[in-house]
């Protein structure tokens, strides 16, 4: 480990610990927890929650969980992912390898095993195959939009196999997105780096050669946006330090034509802060929450 990935760790971690302390599964949901799905024992485990009394296939939503690519796993994110499935919802809320033991793309080759898991276990779960959406923070974003992008892209795809040739970056086959939820993302790493002073101590952890032009293209997920991106809901907050960040997936979104919903929560009476709506005991976050579900159910294929 390192000084930066120990700090934001141990911060971090603080900070959700006290967010959910006293929190318990609600009653309307059933969990499936620690489903293997890739070969590390440790990271390769996601868990799976619907509403209790729902049978059948449901809508799916993957949780891509943020934590500046040195922390978090699904358990910081299970009560937001459980928040999610009572919306009537299939959720599966993984964890993946981090950085700066395990160098990118190692994050993007789990969030292709975990998706792979979804689509070879529709049965088993309830999975909704005509049906799959994703959320992703922070980091999570980027992560997200950067998998949108190889799902869409053929040129990304190729950029990736050619920088990094080893990386395991298959996807599902017939593997498509309805509609995505960005939420306080990190689009573009080398962007606004005088305004996050993490940004530099994340591009040296992160990355296998610490930042080479190439390298730097492949961790800028609005690059590759084109028009086949999935319908996206992007949001942001006064008290999100990142906030900026947000007009250059909007930017690649008008441009590309891709249809999606921008939403800027709170006030500079009540900025709200990064990521608030993972705290399920806030309204705000509610109220976020329900809209981006009623945003995915738009784009509901029947």
């Amino acid at each position: 480990m390192s000084e930066f990935s120990d700090m934001i760790r141990k911060a971090f971690g603080d900070s959700d610990r006290k967010r959910d302390v006293g929190l318990k599964t609600p009653k309307n949901i059933i969990r499936f927890d620690n489903i293997s799905y890739g070969p590390h024992t440790v990271w390769n485990l996601l868990d799976v929650y619907r509403p209790k009394k729902v049978s059948g296939k449901l809508p799916v939503i993957a949780v891509i969980h943020g934590g500046a690519w040195v922390y978090g796993d699904k358990d910081v994110y299970q009560f937001y992912g459980m928040s999610l499935a009572g919306r009537g919802f299939a959720v599966v809320n993984f964890s993946y390898r981090l950085a700066p033991e395990y160098k990118y793309p190692a994050q993007l080759e789990d969030i292709c095993l975990a998706f792979k898991f979804i689509y070879s276990h529709a049965d088993a779960y309830g999975f909704d195959l005509d049906n799959i959406f994703a959320v992703g923070d922070s980091a999570g974003a980027l992560l997200l939009t950067s998998f949108s992008d190889l799902v869409t892209n053929p040129d990304c795809r190729k950029d990736f196999k050619a920088q990094f040739p080893k990386a395991k970056l298959s996807l599902p086959k017939g593997i498509h997105l309805n509609a995505v939820a960005l939420n306080c993302g990190k689009y573009d790493l080398g962007k606004d780096m005088d305004q996050d002073s993490n940004a530099k101590a994340v591009i040296r952890e992160l990355l296998p050669k610490k930042g080479t032009k190439k390298e730097m293209e492949l961790v800028s997920g609005d690059r590759y946006v084109n028009p086949k991106f999935p319908p996206a809901f992007v949001m942001t907050c006064p008290g999100d330090f990142i906030k900026d960040q947000a007009k250059y997936i909007v930017e690649a979104l008008t441009a590309n034509g891709v249809p999606f919903c921008y939403r800027y929560y709170g006030s500079d009476k009540d900025p709200l802060h990064h990521v608030f709506h993972c705290n399920v005991r806030l309204p705000e976050a509610k109220k976020c929450n329900d809209d981006e579900c009623k945003f995915f159910k738009e784009y509901i294929s029947h």
